[in-house]
């Protein structure tokens, strides 16, 4: 999975060029292309019908983040009986205190190193993010997984986290033992989809990668010495993405995808491609037997061409049906996931998107716990639940003055985006067809919310106006931001917002206009 670290102010993070704000609109040719991720996931929510086996991701890289209460609300009211959390946040460990649902806790990579340095370190963090809240029965927390790292063997990480994970994970696992819960919350170390490969895409050549062998064998031992599954992010989003050879029907379990044969065995989807190449790299590596958790699966909404909230029903549709059959693959038939954990619930606009801007629209609802789609689980269309009684900021939003002379908007625009989230303007993306200058003012609206509404984060220097009337047009959404904000300043003083405005300008308008601006 990506990092998931704060919005960065990066060149690999800024998703539009400066041309896409200049009228008339120039050809798709000139947008920089979302490129291939390293991640993925997505799908469902109203889980309960598997029998517990699936879950949702709950990620909060958000400007604006719901509420936690508000959040286990909308797991429950949908019957999501598990949930995967990327850090151990107080506000939502609290929020699921007493709900029943199976938590798994996650330690971020930054922490990965002084845990694995001290004893002390590891203890302290047991106590205060499991034992403090631990509980098997309503009372507290159902903590079931601590996830050591967030995917620290990603391949853009390199060798950088390497050194600290197997002892960060043994350390935490003796104050787990120390503490009387080993045998309650199994240690597990989430690993990236492109921790395995193979060369052809065909599973039976499925094996790990070279550079982390020595210490996924470190982890294999570690995880079968204490009973503990192997958690893994599979992802036929990308899959598709990154191989000419995988079909769109294929990796949405269409019936007539063209299927792929390895020996005699036969694949007729991409998960189960994928899973097999798994399973092959753990026999490789004499782990054979090893249960598999499916930690991040899912499909993308918008940023992206064939990311959209009807292919991603089609998938979902597709992989509850498939898991729910408990077919299995032709590696391990009748033995599916013993756990398969959707990313997301809720779309994140802070997530990095410098692997794609569709990072930020991986939720089976919108940021405001609004559902995108219908989900199917192989018996009945059930409409999922919304979230009710939001709490939004006032229906207001920033839009371009026309009545400006608008020779420096877009300027202005690449500057709002730098920070705002624009990744539905992107090719493929909800927003991507609407017009010059309705893109401009998509910019400054999505700069105005994310800075809770200021009077001054509407000004750009006189080009924007503050209307009461909605601005969005067809699919493309004009959002107004949660009242709950939890946002800080991305910025210093009002006068640097605006001195880097400025100095964007006069970038901008030095170079070619043909060129890529990048902030």
């Amino acid at each position: 999975m990506l990092s998931r670290s704060s919005l960065k102010l990066g060149k690999a993070n800024f998703p539009l060029p400066l041309t896409f704000f200049l009228s008339p609109r120039p050809p798709p040719s000139l947008f920089l292309m979302p490129r291939t991720l390293c991640l993925f996931l997505l799908v469902v929510s109203a889980l309960g019908y598997l029998a517990g086996a699936i879950g949702v991701n709950w990620g909060t890289m958000a400007s604006h983040p719901l509420p936690p209460p508000k959040v286990v609300e909308l797991l429950k009211s949908n019957n999501i009986s598990k949930v995967k959390l990327f850090d151990a946040n107080p506000n939502v460990l609290e929020a699921l205190s007493g709900s029943n649902i199976g938590v798994t806790v996650g330690i971020p990579n930054s922490m990965l190193r002084n845990l694995n340095s001290s004893k002390k370190a590891a203890g302290s963090w047991v106590h205060d993010n499991v034992t403090r809240y631990f509980s098997t029965g309503r009372s507290g927390v159902r903590i079931e997984y601590v996830a050591v790292g967030d995917e620290p063997f990603l391949q853009s990480y390199g060798t950088q986290y390497f050194p600290f994970i197997i002892g960060a994970a043994i350390n935490i696992q003796v104050a787990l033992a120390r503490a009387n819960l080993a045998s309650e919350v199994k240690v597990v170390v989430p690993c990236s989809f492109d921790a395995f490969q193979s060369e052809s895409i065909l599973p039976s050549k499925g094996h790990f990668r070279t550079d982390l062998n020595k210490t996924m064998i470190e982890l294999l031992t570690f995880l079968g010495k204490h009973h503990s599954p192997f958690f893994v992010t599979i992802s036929p989003f990308l899959f598709f993405r990154q191989n000419k050879n995988i079909s769109l029907d294929f990796a949405l379990f269409k019936e007539t995808a063209r299927p792929h044969n390895d020996s005699h065995r036969t694949y007729k989807n991409s998960f189960d491609l994928s899973y097999d190449t798994l399973v092959t790299a753990l026999s490789t590596a004499g782990f054979p037997d090893m249960d598999i958790v499916v930690a991040q699966i899912g499909w993308p909404t918008d940023g992206a061409p064939n990311a959209s909230s009807s292919i991603a029903e089609t998938f979902m549709k597709g992989l509850t049906k498939h898991l729910q059959s408990k077919s299995g693959t032709p590696l391990r038939p009748r033995n599916p996931p013993l756990e398969t954990y959707i990313l997301s619930l809720l779309d994140e606009n802070q997530r990095s998107i410098s692997n794609g801007n569709f990072e930020r629209h991986w939720g089976v609802f919108t940021f405001d716990g609004q559902a995108k789609y219908r989900m199917d689980f192989g018996q009945d269309p059930r409409t999922l639940v919304n979230v009710q009684n939001v709490e939004y900021l006032p229906s207001k939003w920033c839009v371009v003055n026309n009545n400006k002379d608008l020779s420096n908007a877009s300027a202005s625009a690449v500057g709002a985006c730098s920070t705002a989230d624009c990744s539905a303007l992107s090719p493929g993306g909800s927003c991507f067809n609407i017009t010059w200058p309705a893109n401009i003012s998509f910019a400054f609206n999505s700069y105005y919310q994310m800075h809770d509404q200021r009077l001054d984060s509407c000004d750009f220097g006189g080009l924007g106006l503050i209307t009461t009337v909605d601005p969005s047009v067809d699919g493309c959404r004009f959002s107004v931001e949660l009242q709950t904000s939890q946002s800080t300043s991305l910025f210093g003083a009002s006068n640097f917002r605006w001195m880097f405005l400025l100095l964007i300008h006069i970038f901008a308008c030095s170079l070619n206009p043909r060129l890529y601006i990048y902030i």
